[in-house]
């Protein structure tokens, strides 16, 4: 039996669906997360050399796993022997076929709201990849634009830097936004997706239940 959120979710992901269409991305929405890691993998072709960004709600779709076993060529920066290694991946990955990543926020008239700390993240969703597969539960809606900022930056933010403790940024003290100037912020660059171009090249598939941070 559906939550009452989720209720709610099966209602309004329709209305999304339509709103982000209207900006040229291509937009699925499903109920059920195990038919939305289904669209995922269905989207990326085989021979795609596939990459990703930092992203709770791909391991909560249990996506990396998945390509893994499948036998999909990936560019997996967790699997670097070292830092400069590391780096080398994330920059690659800017030139992959297919990237995957969540999204921070998404306002009800279909706009994208991100916060990254290295940029490597948004700089794919912007230009690079021949695809970007963007995952988000519906708990990433907002109302507003504004909302949706004040979500990625409240919200989003404090959480995903919980997942890193080595971090100093006074969030990861704290638990709020404070505007810090750290050298370990994770808010180094704002971008709002408010259209895809070229057409369909950004996929999102909305999840009718609370994924991801």
């Amino acid at each position: 039996m559906k939550t009452l959120a989720e209720q709610r979710y099966s209602k309004l992901g329709p209305k999304l669906v339509q709103a982000l269409t209207e900006r040229s991305f291509d937009a699925f929405y499903f109920d059920d997360r195990a038919e939305a890691a289904e669209k995922i993998v269905s989207l990326i072709p085989k021979d795609h050399l596939v990459s990703w960004g930092g992203s709770k709600t791909l391991l909560d779709l249990g996506i990396q796993e998945r390509l893994e076993k499948e036998g999909y060529n990936l560019l997996d920066r967790d699997k670097a022997a070292s830092a400069q290694e590391r780096q080398e991946i994330m920059r690659r990955s800017l030139l992959c076929d297919t990237f995957l990543s969540g999204t921070n926020a998404i306002s009800e008239d279909g706009q994208l709201v991100n916060i990254d700390g290295n940029g490597n993240r948004v700089a794919a969703m912007i230009y690079g990849p021949r695809q970007v597969i963007v995952a988000a539960g519906m708990n990433k809606a907002a109302k507003t634009y504004e909302d949706a900022l004040v979500r990625a930056r409240t919200i989003a933010a404090p959480l995903n830097v919980q997942r890193f403790p080595a971090l100093k940024s006074p969030c990861n003290e704290t638990g709020t936004c404070i505007d810090c100037l750290s050298s370990d912020t994770i808010c180094s660059f704002f971008v709002t997706t408010r259209f895809c171009k070229p057409a369909g090249r950004i996929k999102v598939i909305l999840v009718g239940t609370d994924l991801g941070l």
